[in-house]
């Protein structure tokens, strides 16, 4: 059985103040990437077009605990699973990571904004989880999580805490302003005893602004080169401020200088 890369591409409806582009318009260069890279390692590229529920019902992020549940109603055969999110480029060079997860739930680290982490673990932590406790240095990211068939039970378990909890996770998510699916399955992981092993931060360099690894002009004080590439295998384009240099632009721009202008 083949592994396989499960990417989420939905379109979200536009909110008061958006742009008129569509946020995920930028995210075919990451399927882009990422096809490639799974065409280089005999694995399959599994790209989520549909809902599985109304968006006022469950937003893109939550559709991610529904990855192996999509694979088995579609019939893909599958042995691990490596859940990315759609605003991610993949190194052509990138290691097999599959071969690093012991079979166990993987992911790596959330290397951030740790106002927002402990924020968001004391909100969830207050409202639906009070007798869990969880640190900055044990929270993971999930925008990459490698899992596999032993944890179908896993996820079975946060489907139904999730419908359980529906109105108190759409308040969370209207109220708290910190986030939507990741802090909860963090918590989801402790309270079910699951076993995560996290993998290297190459494996999902987040927030690379925060980490002076993006050129704006007027702000840095290095050459405008695509320092990143040196740092990481899978570059997450996350937390980017408002300017001239958006997500778009650096998604457009990493993939044609790893990968040219194919397709």
């Amino acid at each position: 059985m083949k592994n396989i890369v499960f990417i989420i591409n939905l379109k979200e409806e536009k909110k008061a103040g958006d742009s008129v582009e569509n946020r995920s318009d930028p995210y075919i260069f990451s399927i882009n990437s990422w096809k490639n890279w799974c065409e280089s390692k005999g694995y399959e590229l599994f790209v989520l077009t549909e809902r599985i529920a109304e968006q006022e019902v469950m937003n893109a992020n939550w559709h991610k605990s529904w990855a192996l549940k999509i694979l088995e109603e579609n019939g893909v055969e599958y042995n691990q699973v490596c859940i990315v999110d759609a605003d991610t480029i993949v190194h052509p060079d990138c290691p097999d990571f599959f071969k690093e997860t012991d079979g166990k739930f993987s992911a790596v680290m959330n290397d951030g904004c740790y106002e927002w982490v402990s924020r968001s673990i004391k909100k969830y932590g207050d409202f639906l989880f009070p007798k869990i406790n969880i640190k900055t240095w044990e929270y993971f990211n999930s925008g990459f999580m490698v899992v596999g068939k032993n944890h179908l039970d896993f996820f079975e378990k946060v489907h139904k805490f999730y419908f359980d909890n529906l109105d108190n996770f759409k308040y969370a998510q209207s109220n708290f302003l910190v986030g939507n699916d990741q802090t909860p399955l963090n918590y989801l992981t402790k309270l079910f005893n699951v076993d995560v092993k996290i993998l290297p931060n190459c494996y999902n360099l987040q927030d690379m602004f925060r980490k002076n690894l993006l050129h704006i002009p007027g702000h840095s004080w290095w050459e405008d080169e695509l320092k990143f590439l040196d740092t990481g295998w899978i570059y997450h384009f996350n937390a980017i401020p408002n300017n001239s240099r958006d997500t778009k632009y650096w998604m457009e721009r990493t993939y044609k200088h790893l990968y040219g202008d194919s397709k």
